[in-house]
């Protein structure tokens, strides 16, 4: 099944617009596992098991596992979540962005040794940075265009005098990624929910890809904003443009605020059925 699709039947079967990121911090581990790297995996799946039935999506972020020599755990992760989750789309977030051979090595990685349904890419390069990504037949390929940092207006929100309009970036790639550079309709955007306004404009530009929105939870966001600026329906109520919201903070640490007693994986299925309730309530 293409990623698009696989994304659509995992909303509908588990009631979801929610995904979870998977950002293991071993300093933030649960008791004896804290400060552990060789815990990365069993927390993950154990947070993966806890949520499975709530999510439309994982997101795995690369740099969490490579940074504690973790990649081996990344790919148990990955068979785990096709074997225990198969409905569930998985996006490895990697925020790729280079030219040739090296766009090539970097496409196998994402689909090929862990094989992701989607991933995230920089395309500040252009588009022949993507374009080995595309050749996987029903991968999805997401593209930062108003990310959620504070820094992220240094660049994407500036216009470009040379474009008949003068657009702001963000909105050029917006355009591109509706248009000419999706070109095996798979292809999504990154909007960040700490600006409602943009999602809402991007969705104007953007009326039937999918965009993944991080930022509810600990950074700030609205779920209430983000639901009502991203996601696109028609007169019959049948969605035309789907939104894929992320808490992964909210969710992965939610026994370090829990006064409940709850383990750290119940803790977690709490925070993420009331983020997936938020969201549907927002609807």
């Amino acid at each position: 099944m293409i990623f698009t699709e696989q994304l659509l039947r995992a909303q509908q079967q588990h009631q979801s617009l929610l995904c979870v990121g998977l950002d293991p911090e071993p300093s933030k581990f649960p008791g004896a596992w804290k400060g552990n790297p060789e815990r990365i995996y069993d927390f993950c799946a154990a947070i993966v098991d806890a949520t499975k039935d709530l999510v439309c999506a994982f997101k795995p972020q690369i740099a969490y596992f490579a940074a504690h020599r973790a990649e081996d755990q990344l790919e148990r992760l990955m068979a785990h979540m096709r074997r225990v989750a198969p409905s569930v789309p998985v996006i490895l977030d990697a925020k790729r962005g280079d030219i040739g051979s090296t766009a090539e090595q970097y496409a196998h990685e994402a689909f090929t040794r862990y094989q992701a349904d989607a991933v995230t890419l920089s395309p500040f390069m252009g588009f022949d940075t993507m374009e080995p990504f595309l050749r996987f037949p029903g991968k999805g390929v997401i593209l930062l265009c108003r990310t959620s940092n504070p820094g992220g207006s240094d660049l994407q929100n500036l216009r470009l005098a040379d474009v008949e309009g003068q657009p702001r970036v963000y909105e050029h790639i917006a355009k591109q990624a509706q248009g000419p550079w999706n070109t095996n309709g798979q292809m999504g955007l990154v909007v960040g929910a700490t600006f409602p306004e943009e999602i809402a404009r991007v969705r104007e530009l953007a009326p039937t890809l999918p965009l993944l929105i991080p930022g509810v939870g600990a950074q700030g966001g609205d779920a209430v904003a983000t639901v009502k600026a991203g996601l696109k329906t028609d007169a019959s109520g049948a969605v035309t443009g789907t939104i894929v919201v992320n808490s992964s903070r909210a969710v992965l640490y939610a026994h370090s605020s829990a006064s409940s007693g709850d383990d750290f994986a119940s803790a977690a299925r709490r925070v993420a059925m009331q983020t997936r309730d938020a969201l549907n309530a927002a609807r």
